[in-house]
C-alpha cells in the first residue's frame, strides 16, 4: 500500500429504505418540493432556495442533527423521469467534511413504492469520533425522515388535520425595530407578560435555540422549545417540544413596508394530533373544535407579541422624531 493510499480519508456509504403505500410519482413530488420539508421531515427547520438552472438547484438547509441545529448549502439534480434526486453539500457544517447521496423512488405497483435514501460522507480531519457522531446523526435523521415521509404520504386525505393561519398588525414604525423585537427573544421575559421564562441560545449567528414557559389565562404554564432561522427579512421557526394537542407547529414572522406603515405578520402551520384531542379537550371534542382551540390559543399569543412589538417600534419612531 502506498503512502497516498494510507492517507485516503474514510468515506462511509450507507443506505436506508422504506416501503410506502402511495404512487411513486406522488412520493417523488413531496421529496422534490423542498417547501414541504419542514412540514414532513422532523429534523428540517427551514429550507431556502438559492437558485436553479434546468434540473439543477442550490438550496440552503437548516436542520437538527443529534439534537444540535446545523446549516449547510447543497446542490441537487432532479430526474423526474428516473424518480431520482442526487444531492451534494457545497458547504458542509462541522464535523462533516463532505456529504452527498440520493433519493431514489422505486415503483412497486400503481399504488406502492420503495424509497431509498443513500448517503456518502467524510469527517473533518478523518477523526473516528467525529465520524461516529455523523454515523449516528445520519442514521437517526434518515430513519426519522423516511418514517415521517411514509406517514405523511399515507395519511388519510379525508381527515385534514393541518391548519394554516396568519395574524397581522399595521405599525407606524420601522421594519428594523419590529424585526429586532422578535429577534431578541432572550428579552421576552421582560417584554412580554405571557412569557414566564425564556432561554435563547445563538452559538451560530442567525440560528437560535429558543425555550420558554408561556402563561395561559388560567395561570398555568407550558414549556415549548423551538429552533429559529433568522434571515434578513423573516424569522422562521419550528417547535420541537410541543403542547400535547399538536403534532407539528412551524411558522414565520415577517415585516413588510406598506406606504408609511409596516405590516407585521405571524404565520402558523399546525397539525393536530388526533389521538390526543379528547384527552386534552374532553370526550366528544371534534377535530374542527380542536383546530379552533389551537387557532385561538396560538393566535392570542402571537397577537400579544405583535402588539408589544408595535408599541416598541412606534415608541422608538416617536423618540427618533423628537
Amino acid at each position: 500500500m502506498t503512502v497516498s493510499q494510507e492517507q485516503q480519508p474514510t468515506t462511509r456509504n450507507v443506505r436506508h429504505q422504506t416501503a410506502v403505500r402511495a404512487p411513486a410519482a406522488e412520493v417523488y413530488r413531496l421529496i422534490a418540493e423542498v417547501g414541504n420539508w419542514p412540514r414532513i421531515f422532523p429534523p428540517t427547520i427551514h429550507v431556502d432556495h438559492l437558485g436553479h438552472q434546468g434540473n439543477s438547484e442550490r438550496i440552503r438547509i437548516w436542520a437538527t442533527a443529534n439534537g444540535q441545529a446545523k446549516g449547510w448549502t447543497s446542490r441537487r439534480v432532479l430526474d423526474p423521469e428516473g424518480l431520482r434526486i442526487d444531492f451534494r453539500q457545497e458547504v458542509s457544517s462541522p464535523p462533516v467534511a463532505a456529504m452527498g447521496g440520493a433519493w431514489i423512488v422505486e415503483p412497486v405497483d400503481d399504488g406502492a413504492s420503495l424509497v431509498h435514501l443513500l448517503h456518502d460522507y467524510r469527517a473533518v480531519d478523518d477523526d473516528p469520533a467525529k465520524l461516529a457522531w455523523i454515523d449516528q446523526a445520519v442514521d437517526r435523521n434518515s430513519r426519522s425522515e423516511l418514517a415521517a415521509l411514509k406517514a405523511g404520504v399515507e395519511r388519510d386525505v379525508g381527515e385534514d388535520t393541518t391548519l394554516v393561519f396568519e395574524d397581522r398588525v399595521r405599525v407606524r414604525g420601522s421594519a428594523e425595530d419590529l424585526y429586532d423585537f422578535v429577534n431578541e427573544a432572550g428579552a421576552w421575559q421582560q417584554r412580554l407578560p405571557h412569557v414566564a421564562r425564556v432561554s435563547c441560545v445563538e452559538e451560530t449567528p442567525g440560528l437560535q435555540e429558543l425555550e420558554m414557559d408561556t402563561r395561559t389565562k388560567d395561570g398555568a404554564t407550558h414549556t415549548t422549545k423551538s429552533y429559529r432561522v433568522c434571515l434578513a427579512d423573516r424569522i422562521f421557526y419550528k417547535q420541537v417540544t410541543l403542547p400535547p394537542l399538536l403534532a407539528l407547529h412551524t411558522g414565520h414572522w415577517s415585516f413588510v413596508a406598506d406606504g408609511d406603515e409596516v405590516v407585521a405578520t405571524s404565520q402558523h402551520t399546525v397539525v393536530i394530533d388526533t389521538e390526543k384531542v379528547e384527552t386534552v379537550l374532553g370526550a366528544g371534542t371534534t377535530l374542527a373544535q380542536a383546530k379552533e382551540f389551537a387557532r385561538h390559543a396560538l393566535g392570542t399569543n402571537s397577537l400579544a407579541t405583535l402588539g408589544h412589538a408595535k408599541e416598541y417600534a412606534e415608541r422608538r419612531a416617536v423618540a427618533g422624531r423628537s
